[in-house]
């Protein structure tokens, strides 16, 4: 009988392997990386699993070498550099009866702005953020075909420069790497030397989790207060981990969800969209009740650290102003378009703070300081 291994000090010993070779940037995303780690041991106790992102702005960041490391830990690794949505979808299915863990280097060559689109693999790596969620591909020859479910539920983590798309992103703890300081050192990595002993802390992991599977599966462990729609689905495998793994991991995993999901709320501006719509809101149309669109477009390129003077080499327009608002709705349901405005004996067109008003709270983050009144018949909801 294999004797019962302390959850919580092998998860130390992970952390410390990861120490030992990876600067991260801060004590959470130590945490959060050790957490993931372990759950790819455990997936089958779950209902999604989160991605697990190493984005820097610049080279040089420790971002392929937190993936090398996180890949001596976890089961069946399999490195997609230059894997096709169609060799994934069947290395998903099993390889050698083994569901692989999928390890993602340069994703930005993938979804960077240069690399154009890649849907089949956005959807695969969305998809497979949940169980039961199969992609349907038809196979076969000619007019010999059939529909094929592919399932997708898979462990991923991804590294690279840049962003991820927005639908990645939110289904992702995200590591916001740095370079190294000169005062941070870590020990120089050989793979022939260090491999064996990340192997060895892999497969004591596996056993906790033969161990620990029943204190996984079906829990829903509490969450830290305001952590709640994707970044619950997100956090709730790692949280339960940790509660299972005992020792001080339940608290250190609680604070890390905070630090981590509020730094991700911290650099998510939002669909081009929204930030048109709050751009509106705080610095344009702030106690008008009306502007025509020449002045809108003339405030909206004008402010610093905003895209609109630089949308693909060009300002914003009022053609694509137009197109961008109609996608949203007024209070009546009905599209935001102009409308005349009478200024000065003429007539020009432009838009009502009226007809925004709806919008701007739906889909807007607070202001920044005074709130935008509930909508109307939600002032007594709960």
């Amino acid at each position: 009988m294999t004797d019962r291994i302390d959850g919580a000090a092998l998860l130390n010993e992970v952390e410390a392997f990861h120490r030992r070779f990876n600067v991260f940037p801060n004590e959470a995303a130590y945490v959060a990386v050790v957490l993931w780690d372990a759950h790819a041991h455990l997936l089958d106790c779950f209902e999604s699993t989160p991605r697990l992102a190493f984005l820097s702005p610049e080279p040089g960041s420790g971002k392929s070498r937190a993936l090398e490391i996180v890949e001596t830990l976890v089961p069946n690794p399999m490195a997609a550099v230059d894997a096709s949505a169609a060799a994934l979808f069947r290395a998903v299915a099993g390889v050698d009866g083994k569901r692989p863990t999928i390890l993602f280097d340069e994703i930005d060559t993938i979804f960077g702005p240069k690399a154009g689109e890649n849907e089949q693999l956005r959807g695969f790596i969305n998809a497979g953020h949940r169980r039961n969620r199969p992609m349907f591909r038809c196979v076969g020859d000619g007019a010999n075909q059939t529909v094929q479910a592919f399932h997708s539920f898979a462990a991923v983590a991804v590294a690279g420069l840049g962003y991820l798309p927005d639908t990645i992103r939110d289904r992702s703890v995200n590591i916001r790497m740095r370079r190294r300081a000169r005062n941070e050192t870590i020990e120089p990595y050989r793979t022939r030397i260090h491999e064996k002993e990340g192997f060895a802390l892999r497969d004591r992991l596996a056993t906790w989790a033969e161990q620990a599977s029943e204190r996984v599966m079906n829990v829903w462990p509490a969450l830290p207060e305001g952590v709640t729609d994707r970044p619950a689905d997100v956090w709730e495998p790692l949280l339960a981990i940790a509660d299972a793994a005992g020792g001080d991991w339940p608290d250190r995993a609680r604070e890390a969800c905070v630090v981590l999901v509020t730094a991700s709320k911290a650099n998510d501006k939002g669909s081009l969209g929204v930030r048109l719509l709050t751009d509106l809101r705080d610095h344009v149309m702030v106690g008008i009740d009306r502007l025509p669109t020449v002045a809108i477009l003339d405030r909206l390129n004008a402010l610093d650290d905003a895209p609109w003077a630089d949308l693909h080499g060009k300002p914003l327009d009022n053609r694509r102003l137009s197109r961008m608002l109609a996608e949203y709705m007024t209070a009546d349901n009905e599209p935001i378009t102009s409308r005349n405005i009478k200024a000065a004996g003429s007539v020009l067109k432009g838009y009502y703070a009226a007809d925004l008003r709806d919008a701007w709270a739906r889909y807007c983050p607070p202001p920044p300081e005074s709130p935008l009144p509930p909508l109307p018949g939600t002032e007594n909801a709960v």
